[in-house]
């Protein structure tokens, strides 16, 4: 599995609260992580780092994991995002300055061709092949809210005044429920994980021709956050782009 990992801090920015990592074991597992700030330049920068630091160093216990479904993994991730939630609710109630503190997660453990994700906020995950790509997330989101009711278009979404607004978050609630997935790798397929950053300024029709042109991995991922910048770039963009290699079978 080739990735390449990067976090900018836009153009109009002051701080970078985004934060993301991919962590590996010699066992062959991997987990990718990004969290996007919220609550102030204090609060979030903790929120996002904290909750980074918290899951790769969960992750590092797997090094002798003998899970034997994926049932168990899948428990496990849930169960390891739920304890830093509760970890990061704990801290906002003992520190007053952190008070309104969170973050949007996208965490990704893949084992082999098995990929177990959970998802809270506005970060989003997206699947990539030669055919399509594909929004494996749903945003937690106001807009989203009202786009489902019926009340605005997707368009009237992206201008809409409230549109950064995201209506869960990991650590500004005692409990909070993720959006829990799987998936299969398909053969050479990619993996995006991104920060709001990029998916607000970048169509995913682009997204999909910077990811299927020829460049190398990293130069991809380059890319993708220079034209974000080139848009704009109000806020920190951050990506994970991950590539299954050639010969894997989904099946």
């Amino acid at each position: 599995m080739q990735y390449a990992v990067l976090s900018d801090i836009g153009k109009k920015r002051t701080l970078n609260e985004d934060r993301a990592a991919v962590f590996t074991l010699p066992n062959g597992l991997i987990l990718a992580v990004i969290a996007d700030g919220m609550g102030g330049h204090q609060g979030g920068d903790f929120a996002s780092s904290t909750a980074l630091r918290m899951m790769g160093e969960e992750f590092e216990k797997l090094k002798d994991a003998s899970f034997q479904s994926h049932e168990d993994w899948a428990e496990w991730l849930k169960e390891t995002v739920l304890f830093v939630n509760r970890a990061l609710y704990n801290y906002a109630n003992e520190n007053k300055k952190l008070e309104g503190m969170g973050t949007t997660l996208e965490a990704i453990l893949i084992k082999e061709q098995f990929c177990y994700g959970t998802h809270i906020g506005d970060s989003r995950v997206y699947q990539i092949n030669k055919e399509e790509i594909k929004q494996i997330t749903t945003d937690h989101s106001y807009v989203k809210v009202l786009i489902d009711s019926g009340e605005i278009t997707e368009q009237e979404a992206e201008v809409h005044p409230q549109r950064n607004w995201i209506i869960k978050a990991l650590g500004s609630e005692r409990f909070v429920e993720p959006d829990c997935y799987s998936l299969l790798l398909g053969d050479a397929s990619y993996l995006l994980l991104c920060s709001d950053g990029l998916s607000n300024k970048v169509s995913d029709s682009l997204i999909r021709d910077i990811v299927l042109s020829e460049r190398l991995l990293n130069e991809k991922a380059t890319a993708l956050v220079e034209k974000a910048n080139q848009l704009g770039g109000e806020d920190n963009i951050s990506v994970i782009l991950l590539q299954a290699p050639a010969g894997v079978n989904a099946t």
